[in-house]
């Protein structure tokens, strides 16, 4: 049917239709924290690397395997994204395994290999970590140590997307629904015994009247669209520069060096770097005397909750700002689509009576 495939195509622009949720930090963060135990426990680096390769490479055959029986039984394959990720993230693991062992650069190859093979989440969380051995291996610092406090960070970050994620599912659903009302009130009309798609499809003022529905209801999707866009903007990473700058003071080394270090990392990977809230940062420190580590991970965890907080805040501003392409798009649409066919049949039927 012409018109459900309009709608389908509609429904399929708004954002968050039939989108899996990116668990990429997550993913990155727990091998992260397992990075950090092995280098904690003596496990060389390159060794490190080629353990959790060999880890994530298992993981995704078997869940691969178990993809293949759901097919086999007709279920749902709800576990391809997750499948296609672990294989990413098994072949990261493998070229930066490989890296180590032949003394290439493994901030380089996270960050290439994961720029490939991952979606954007994890891309976000594997520059990060690729920017914090850098800068711990430039200055010194304990990698196990510093590794186990960016797991930490990218927990959060995780726990962040989906807060937010699961604040706009709300808002970006109800438009997505609401765009079936033109077809509800055609189906209406047929149960009711007016034979509504005959007069939008054969008749001149029922194609006027589609050809205006369709409009409106395309109009009303792209506008609920960009608003639903803009409320999910955001920073991927609030805070991640700071908790480098303490990465690379952990090293002993100067306020000043450590900033150029970490402001050199960011630019290489593209991690976002907050330049003017470090420097805030580092001048406090100074001026009190006291280390800049503890001031600059309270600031990170600070800029995180603020992440959440906006986000939170954008999905409630967004249910509101949705009901103006409901009232000035969606309901015409609905009109034009659903109410006035309805009222040509019945004038027609009604003509043809007398």
């Amino acid at each position: 049917m012409t018109w459900l495939r309009v709608l389908r195509r509609v429904l399929a622009a708004l954002p968050g239709a039939a989108q899996p949720d990116d668990d990429g930090p997550a993913r990155v963060a727990r091998t992260t924290r397992r990075l950090a135990v092995l280098l904690g426990a003596g496990v060389a680096p390159g060794s490190a690397w080629r353990h959790l390769a060999l880890e994530a490479d298992a993981d995704a055959r078997t869940r691969s395997a178990a993809g293949s029986v759901g097919l086999a039984t007709d279920e749902p394959d709800d576990e391809a994204g997750p499948t296609s990720d672990h294989r990413a993230d098994a072949a990261v693991l493998s070229a930066v395994a490989d890296a180590a062992t032949h003394g290439g650069d493994l901030p380089a190859a996270i960050a290439a290999i994961a720029d490939q093979e991952t979606g954007a989440g994890a891309r976000t969380a594997w520059a990060g970590l690729a920017a914090a051995w850098q800068v711990a291996a430039i200055s010194g610092a304990p990698l196990g140590v510093c590794l186990r406090d960016l797991a930490g960070s990218l927990r959060e970050l995780d726990r962040i997307g989906r807060d937010v994620g699961t604040a706009l599912a709300g808002p970006s659903a109800t438009a997505r629904l609401v765009l079936w009302l033109p077809l509800v009130a055609v189906l209406l009309g047929m149960a009711l015994g007016f034979d509504t798609l005959r007069t939008l499809f054969a008749t001149p003022p029922g194609l006027c009247c589609l050809a205006a529905g369709v409009a409106f209801l395309i109009v009303g999707a792209r506008w609920s669209s960009a608003l639903s866009a803009r409320a999910a903007r955001r920073d991927p990473a609030p805070g991640l520069s700071l908790d480098l700058v303490a990465v690379a003071m952990a090293g002993g080394g100067a306020a000043p060096a450590a900033r150029s270090m970490v402001e050199e990392a960011c630019e290489r990977f593209t991690v976002p770097y907050d330049g003017a809230t470090i420097t805030s940062v580092l001048a406090l420190s100074a001026r009190a005397g006291i280390p800049a580590g503890e001031l600059l991970r309270s600031e990170a965890e600070q800029q995180r909750d603020q992440a959440r907080s906006d986000g939170e805040r954008a999905a409630a501003i967004l249910a509101t700002r949705l009901m103006i392409p409901l009232g000035v798009c969606i309901l015409p649409a609905f009109l034009l689509v659903g109410v006035a066919p309805l009222l040509l049949s019945v004038v027609t039927s009604t003509t043809l009576g007398f």
